[in-house]
């Protein structure tokens, strides 16, 4: 068992939040400036939300929807500009439709700066109070959703690192938990021996096309993936081709089935092992993960 916080849904988390989440690039000091008032809230603070196309938009909405409902945080509060591409009710609708506690405030509605501060540091306060009502009880492991990922490997990762996070992954799915991960650009050379692991042939035939993806943009853009991949570091570390970094990175994903591949931003709606299609960069791949629903992370090196 662990201690954690009811969420609903039938979800866990491992922590009690409040995320201060803006809706654009351009409310970050806000949010910044009312999350440091509270000792437990956090600032989930991006570059993204204005001057983007639709895809994007619709990306960034969608993860921001899945951060706000990430079961590591029990309540939310959304600041937006007022003008931005990417729309505070649309993400505001989307929490509450998963169940989550939510208030909104709009800069630009407010006033300005100042008294979007004041409101909303108002709203956190109200927030928080109901979080500190909050009580860690025990659950089974199976409520466990272990988000994995490496980096900064070298010869050894694939020897010790990556097989012991994946001893964990299997002993965790064992028990009814639930394991997503990623990094797609580490899949090349290695994925007919995920698709091997996949409960079926829709879900084998997405792991192919999601690293052909992969492969196609880089394409597109005129770029060898071997200017990226291995790092310099992992060059330095023993590691000499792609297909090498690839084989020592699947292996954080243990040995169970393969249950689905999601897209980034999608979360996750049953149990098993679950492919994120992501990027290798950590700050990307992790918010993708917590966007999923991972309530932990393990990050192997």
């Amino acid at each position: 068992t662990f201690l954690g916080y009811s969420r609903p849904k039938g979800r866990v988390g491992t922590r009690n939040y409040l995320a201060i989440i803006p809706t654009v690039f351009c409310a970050n000091e806000v949010a910044w400036r009312i999350a440091k008032k509270f000792k437990n809230a956090r600032p989930l603070l991006h570059h993204q939300g204005c001057a983007q196309l639709k895809p994007d938009v619709d990306r960034v909405t969608q993860t921001l929807i899945g951060l706000g409902t990430n079961p590591n945080v029990g309540a939310v509060l959304l600041i937006g500009l007022g003008c931005e591409s990417v729309s505070i009710q649309e993400v505001f609708r989307g929490l509450k439709k998963r169940g989550q506690t939510v208030e909104q405030i709009v800069i630009q509605t407010l006033g300005g700066m100042k008294k979007a501060i004041e409101r909303g540091t108002q709203l956190a306060a109200r927030l928080d109070k109901g979080l500190s009502r909050s009580k860690r009880k025990p659950f089974p492991v199976k409520h466990l959703v272990m988000g994995i990922k490496c980096g900064s490997s070298d010869a050894s990762s694939g020897l010790v690192s990556n097989p012991a996070v994946g001893a964990a992954s299997d002993k965790l799915l064992s028990r009814g938990g639930t394991v997503i991960f990623g990094e797609t650009t580490e899949f090349l050379g290695a994925e007919h021996l995920l698709a091997r692991r996949a409960v079926c042939g829709e879900v084998a035939a997405k792991i192919f096309e999601i690293v052909e993806r992969m492969e196609n943009r880089v394409i597109a853009v005129g770029v060898d993936m071997r200017g990226s991949q291995p790092t310099p570091g992992n060059i330095q570390g023993g590691i000499t081709t792609i297909e090498e970094k690839s084989l020592g990175a699947i292996c954080k994903s243990g040995s169970m089935p393969i249950n689905g591949v999601l897209e980034y931003g999608e979360m996750i709606s049953g149990k098993g092992l679950f492919i994120l299609d992501s990027p290798g960069k950590e700050a990307e791949i992790m918010t993708g993960l917590s966007a999923a629903g991972a309530n932990l992370i393990v990050f192997s090196t």
